[in-house]
């Protein structure tokens, strides 16, 4: 049963999901299912709209600060979502302040350890495995990369349909590009189209437009190889 005082930091990966509320309100019920039942108080609730890969948390530092001079305990929807934010880890061992995990309240200072260390040694296995797997496709022929888009032609005067053309022609070898590491990815006995998902965001490896992957983006780079 939850006791004391409280303050909640959210996060979600995307402008997009931060406008929509897609994802920050499934976190914020998680926080409240957990707390309900007890004697709290929740002092506050930090929302950060922030990629996986930007080490800058303005308001997770703030969510700590308020949480170190109330003599609050931070607490968050769910431990797994934290297992490769290292600035999330980083500046929660840094500061001392309580900490707490809806889904796993048991998980204690240790706990926040070994998951750093983890965290690190995963980000590196990753970045290895894409290099690696970029590599042997390199070696295997394949051409990767497009150095004439469509803005180079449209700023020679190549007109709208070579344009058009050229988008095309992007995303056709984007889509091969993204399709190595998703053969990648297969290799380590992922194959399900939301596991393939998580792991090109866990790998930092961005859509066509910048944006996350899903299960239908996925589904679309498929389609298009």
């Amino acid at each position: 049963m939850a006791k004391g005082k409280f303050i909640s930091y959210l996060r979600v990966s995307t402008a997009r999901q931060g406008r929509s509320g897609l994802g920050l309100e499934a976190q914020r019920q998680a926080v409240k299912d957990y707390l309900d039942g007890g004697r709290w108080r929740l002092l506050g609730e930090r929302v950060e709209i922030e990629s996986g890969k930007d080490g800058d948390r303005p308001q997770l530092a703030a969510a700590l600060h308020q949480a170190k001079v109330t003599g609050a305990t931070l607490i968050v929807a769910k431990l797994d979502r934290l297992s490769r934010d290292l600035a999330f880890l980083a500046n929660l061992q840094k500061s001392g302040v309580r900490f707490l995990a809806a889904d796993m309240p048991e998980a204690n200072e240790l706990t926040i350890h070994v998951m750093a260390a983890l965290a690190q040694h995963e980000r590196r296995m990753i970045s290895d495995r894409t290099r690696q797997a970029l590599a042997a496709a390199k070696r295997r022929g394949v051409k990767l990369g497009n150095p004439h888009g469509a803005a180079s032609l449209r700023r020679a005067g190549k007109g709208n349909r070579d344009a058009v053309a050229a988008i095309k022609a992007q995303a056709a070898q984007r889509a091969l590009d993204v399709r190595v590491i998703i053969d990648d990815i297969r290799r380590t006995g992922i194959k399900t189209l939301q596991g393939i998902a998580d792991e090109l965001n866990a790998r930092e490896i961005e859509t066509a437009r910048g944006g996350q992957w899903y299960p239908t983006s996925v589904r679309n780079v498929l389609r298009r190889c």
